[in-house]
């Protein structure tokens, strides 16, 4: 099945040279691209693409607003957001994925990541690149209160906590199933009953739900 793509950034460099890059992938077409966030919001909302592409810092509205009207819309909530951006502290990566993200990378990953990148979000994972995951994990540490109350994990069983807990320590379906002595069928059970449960989009909302209601804290094994 081909992944239908739109690549919204506001330099015509840069969004030319990752259209050509998706489209020279077999399985990836470039069906539309935008200068600004109205722009990816109308193209997104007439192309009815399985990813965005999405840079944070635009014109008219930036890439978080975007993201935002593009996922609360019934219409095109079935999209994934892909974010870009060139700084790995970007003060935006945080309000990124709270607006419904499902992925952040910089502009310098390689080629081939970039294209595994849309992969991995088309088939509804989520993903962070590496390098800045430590720095937003950081991040909740300074919000000084809770958004999610611990209560709204009292749906979830004891299993379903560790599981949780290894969701947002950035673990694989087959890692937890490892790590848990239990088959990778039962592992993705076991999150598909999480993202129900939180009425999480996907597995970056679900790290975001851990780490603000306080199950995990960074850098505590």
């Amino acid at each position: 099945m081909t992944i239908k793509i739109v690549v919204a950034d506001d330099q015509a460099l840069v969004r030319g040279g990752f259209s050509v890059l998706l489209d020279s992938a077999p399985d990836i077409e470039v069906v539309g691209e935008a200068g600004d966030g109205a722009e990816a919001v109308d193209v997104v909302l007439r192309e009815r693409p399985d990813v965005v592409l999405m840079d944070i810092r635009m014109p008219v509205f930036d890439g978080i607003e975007a993201t935002r009207r593009i996922v609360a819309d019934p219409r095109t909530s079935s999209t994934k957001v892909l974010i870009v951006t060139t700084f790995d502290l970007d003060e935006y990566v945080y309000d990124g994925l709270r607006a419904g993200a499902s992925g952040f990378l910089l502009k310098d990953t390689r080629p081939e990541l970039l294209l595994d990148a849309v992969r991995v979000v088309a088939d509804g994972e989520a993903l962070l690149a590496p390098q800045i995951t430590r720095r937003l994990i950081e991040e909740f540490t300074t919000r000084p209160t809770p958004s999610v109350p611990a209560a709204e994990l009292d749906v979830l069983t004891d299993r379903e906590r560790e599981v949780l807990v290894l969701v947002a320590r950035g673990h694989t379906n087959a890692e937890i199933a490892e790590m848990l002595y239990m088959s990778p069928a039962t592992s993705k059970t076991h999150v598909s009953r999480l993202l129900m449960k939180l009425d999480a989009r996907d597995r970056a909302q679900l790290v975001m739900r851990a780490y603000e209601a306080g199950l995990v804290t960074p850098g505590v094994a």
